[in-house]
């Protein structure tokens, strides 16, 4: 759907809830992959984007692989989660978020959220440790979600991982951009990874990218990424590999958008302030913000709970209100401990 007439008979040009955005920078270096005949999942432009997402975000080294989760999944393969292993992760997310711990043969340990983020709770993040210790089980590694683009409260949740020395993934899939305490979304963890999904604040079409500032990591998944072939004069193959890497042509794309993503963050926070200024006084209405100076979210996408008592309408009849003005809206994710297939997860 595209535009459609109001109930005055005039145009409505459809409001996306996210969509691609290109900034015409692209074509340049997606031309340049077609001429010098550079199509495969290798090249000048999957170098060039992870040497400018890794310089942006603050970290060494960085992976362009072929979406978000399966950054995650060559994350947890590098920590060395397997069976019988813990991996302790926000429920408020993405099933992106959770099946690379299924892959793995690991139990999810869900945490409920703080308030004040929606994300991890880290008191409650130390009691999950603490029980799942106490039962004798390995927690190999901690997933916190930097949900909707507003940062987790890293602080925190890093000093209770090294109290524990357990590792950091941290999933900023929808956080480029973002920063916490001054410091960019994308470099607080051991291992981080990035989503370039069609409908990220940058998109590839499809895409991820795991980042570190140990560069044998990003070496390691890049040789996970592309079949785990061993350096030979003969195809040898010595583990399992992935077919993983993204193509030079969609990190030609990625070139492009990273060259505006500043412009991208701040559209997105106007977006978000323009909501804000017109419903935030509604009764009812709660928006997920910065809590403090220390927060800077990139509002990939505008968030609201609503309070169906005080406002006299529910989220269906808000979407279905919405949608007759051509703006396209959504739920919030469903958390992965109300999910049938994770049902079963502690």
């Amino acid at each position: 759907m595209t535009d459609k007439e109001s109930k005055t008979g005039a145009s409505i040009k459809r409001i996306y809830l996210s969509s691609p955005h290109m900034s015409g920078g692209e074509q340049k270096y997606i031309d340049e992959a077609f001429h010098q005949n550079w199509i495969a999942p290798l090249g000048p432009n999957v170098d060039g984007f992870e040497k400018e997402v890794a310089s942006y975000c603050g970290v060494k080294d960085a992976a362009a692989l072929s979406s978000g989760t399966a950054a995650i999944h060559l994350a947890l393969i590098i920590l060395g989660v397997g069976p019988g292993d813990d991996v302790i992760t926000s429920s408020f997310t993405f099933s992106g978020t959770t099946n690379p711990i299924v892959y793995q043969g690991a139990t999810p340990v869900f945490v409920d959220s703080e308030e004040l983020t929606w994300n991890m709770d880290p008191n409650l993040l130390e009691e999950a440790i603490k029980d799942r210790i106490s039962q004798g089980k390995r927690v190999k590694a901690i997933l916190p979600v930097h949900l909707y683009g507003m940062p987790a409260n890293m602080e925190a949740i890093l000093s209770i991982a090294e109290k524990y020395n357990i590792p950091v993934v941290e999933d900023a899939a929808e956080a480029l951009g973002s920063r916490y305490m001054n410091k960019k979304a994308g470099s607080f963890g051991r291992i981080s990874i990035l989503s370039f999904n069609g409908n990220k604040i940058l998109s590839t079409s499809g895409g991820g990218m795991l980042l570190s500032d140990d560069p044998e990591i990003c070496a390691k998944a890049r040789f996970l990424a592309t079949q785990a072939r061993d350096s030979a004069p003969y195809y040898l193959h010595s583990e399992i590999g992935y077919n993983y890497r993204m193509s030079n042509l969609l990190a030609g794309v990625g070139r492009g958008q990273i060259e505006v993503i500043e412009e991208r963050v701040r559209q997105r926070r106007d977006m978000h302030l323009f909501y804000r200024e017109h419903l935030e006084q509604v009764d009812g209405i709660t928006f997920l913000k910065e809590p403090n100076d220390a927060y800077y979210s990139n509002y990939w996408l505008t968030t609201i709970l609503l309070d169906p008592e005080k406002t006299g309408i529910n989220n269906r009849q808000l979407m279905e209100e919405m949608e007759k003005e051509n703006i396209e809206s959504r739920h919030l994710w469903n958390p992965m401990h109300l999910q049938p297939i994770f049902s079963s997860y502690p």
